[in-house]
Order: structure tokens, then C-alpha cells, then sequence
């Protein structure tokens, strides 16, 4: 099984902690997205200003922002894809790294079987 089909079966087995492990899983993309990145910069086709672009749509998009932009107070309970700084943090993790192994989020809590 991957990744999102062992999250959601968790999810089912503890609704409580629902929230917690979709940010888990959505940082991990995160850093994904930065392996991906710094592949593309050794590659030698990233353009001048890319890396900068994508930590501010990750700053943008955290459940913080979206919360306070909306009017709301923060709530991070709520929270399903983590709050800017996780996002910009697991972003550029993967950018620095670029290394896949470098995105365990869920070591955390003992890995996705802990649970």
C-alpha cells in the first residue's frame, strides 16, 4: 500500500487524529515537491526566480493564512495541510536535500504502523 491508502485507513481507526495525519501527509508532499525542484535544478531547468515562487505559494497556502484571511482565528486543530512555516519548512527541506528519504514526516510518531 502507499502512502495515502495507509493514512486513510489510520484515519478511519482514529478519527481523532484525522487532521493531524493529513498535514503529515500534505507536509510530505511538500517536501516532494522540493526533491522534485532540486532535480530540476540540477537538471538545469529551473527558471530564475522558480524556488523563490514556490515557497511563497506555500506560504500562501497554509491552513494559518487561509484561517486569517478569511476572518477566522486560527485554529490549528483544524488544520489539514499544515501552517505556512510547515509547508515552506518541508518545501525547502526537499529543495536542500533533494533527497526523497529526507520527507518522513511521519517518523514523528513512530512511522504510519505506529498508530
Amino acid at each position: 500500500d502507499g502512502t495515502n491508502a495507509r493514512v486513510r485507513a489510520l484515519q478511519r481507526q482514529d478519527p481523532a487524529q484525522a487532521n493531524a495525519l493529513s498535514v503529515l501527509m500534505e507536509l510530505q508532499a511538500d517536501c516532494y515537491a522540493g526533491v522534485y525542484g532540486a532535480a530540476t535544478a540540477r537538471k538545469g531547468t529551473l527558471e530564475p526566480g522558480d524556488v523563490e515562487e514556490g515557497l511563497a505559494a506555500a506560504a500562501a497556502i497554509g491552513d494559518d493564512r487561509i484561517q486569517r484571511q478569511a476572518g477566522r482565528r486560527v485554529v490549528p486543530d483544524s488544520f489539514t495541510h499544515g501552517s505556512s512555516a510547515q509547508r515552506t519548512s518541508w518545501l525547502r527541506r526537499g529543495l536542500t536535500t533533494g533527497q526523497p528519504g529526507a520527507c518522513d514526516t511521519f517518523a514523528a510518531i513512530g512511522g504510519l504502523g505506529a498508530r
